[in-house]
């Protein structure tokens, strides 16, 4: 269990919007790594621990709001880049802000995955519509706050991510066609293309160079005007929302950006000037009775908060709100049956096993 005061996270993905003016709708077909492929408990906790250590570590991140990409994830999905477009699979990532993939020059990026997909190394060489990134470009210049010291012309745009765990990832801002579908009307999607700036990674070490749930590289949905995201709905191809409609039998879906197209959405308002996407979590109820928890245990703050993100497979409580919840939960179902599995303890209900950390 983790202890008191440590982030709840959620794998849930809500939509997201902010203030714009655009109307089309861009689609991702989104795929689940653990589709087909049984997972035991520990080993998704083992992954969230993971994540959960990437995402709360210090960084060295020269470029200020890049966020932080990790090697494993729940969604991925396929985007095609360049002139002409070569296909890749990137995680979904709502944790961090960049676009970035492997590049052809990199050294220690995987070679292979284990999840069945064949990776692709991006080369902007290959690529008609591709440009590099110089230091004194606007792009550039926004990430560091201003312009980098002994900036010239030919010199590129470079980021460096150094990791808690000792995992790093380092390359270059390159800027490129980006494809993608766009709903067209009646249901209907057709392809579309808008010009991004992202990383092309020509460097990793740690576990980042591991085959294990490699992709070739990640998508994230971050906050910053760095995100692709922000991108498009600056050049006003889509408005600032972003929803991930499941796919409750594949466990993947869609991932849509610039709509929510369904009407019956709840809603929940973000915290502002928050680097995650945080929500006020203000009680939990079970049976119509509210837990009696401390007023501060959910309050946002460094290292404490809720927080909605994309890439964790189970959902976390601080150890004060997990003890009362279950006491609550045995007390309201008495007839639920438990049992032990993996050191973990599980019951049946509504057909489903659930694990409880």
């Amino acid at each position: 269990m983790d202890p008191p005061k440590r982030p709840l996270f959620v794998s849930l993905l809500l939509f997201f919007s902010f203030a714009s003016l655009a109307h089309a709708t861009g689609v991702f077909h989104v795929r689940h790594k653990y589709l087909h492929r049984k997972r035991a408990i520990a080993d998704l906790r083992a992954h969230d621990a993971r994540r959960h250590g990437r995402i709360l570590s210090a960084v060295d991140l020269p470029i200020g709001g890049v966020g932080l990409p990790t090697d494993t994830g729940l969604y991925y999905a396929e985007i095609g880049i360049g002139t002409p477009a070569k296909n890749y699979y990137v995680q979904v990532d709502t944790g961090s802000d960049i676009l970035w993939v492997n590049c052809a020059t990199c050294t220690g990026c995987p070679k292979k995955s284990d999840i069945g997909i064949e990776l692709t190394l991006y080369d902007p060489k290959g690529s008609n519509s591709a440009s590099l990134l110089s230091c004194d470009d606007n792009f550039c210049t926004s990430m560091y706050g201003g312009e980098m010291l002994d900036c010239s012309a030919d010199k590129p745009c470079e980021y460096k991510v150094l990791y808690g765990d000792g995992s790093s990832t380092a390359g270059f801002f390159v800027k490129d066609l980006v494809q993608y579908n766009q709903v067209s009307g009646n249901h209907q999607t057709t392809p579309a293309n808008a010009s991004v700036s992202f990383g092309c990674s020509a460097q990793q070490s740690g576990d980042l160079d591991s085959s294990s749930e490699a992709l070739d590289g990640i998508l994230g949905f971050g906050q910053s005007n760095s995100s692709m995201i922000s991108q498009l709905a600056a050049a006003g191809k889509v408005r600032k929302v972003f929803a991930h409609c499941l796919d409750t039998v594949k466990g993947g879906g869609i991932f849509a950006i610039g709509n929510v197209v369904e009407p019956k959405v709840k809603t929940t308002p973000l915290i502002p000037n928050m680097p995650h996407y945080n929500v006020n979590l203000k009680a939990i109820e079970v049976g119509g009775a509210f837990l009696q928890l401390p007023t501060d245990l959910f309050e946002p703050g460094d290292q404490k908060g809720t927080i909605i993100d994309s890439g964790t497979t189970l959902a976390y409580l601080p150890e004060a709100a997990y003890k009362q919840l279950m006491t609550a939960i045995f007390s309201y179902q008495r007839n639920l049956n438990f049992r032990t599995i993996q050191d973990f303890l599980c019951f049946q209900y509504t057909g489903r096993s659930y694990g409880l950390l």
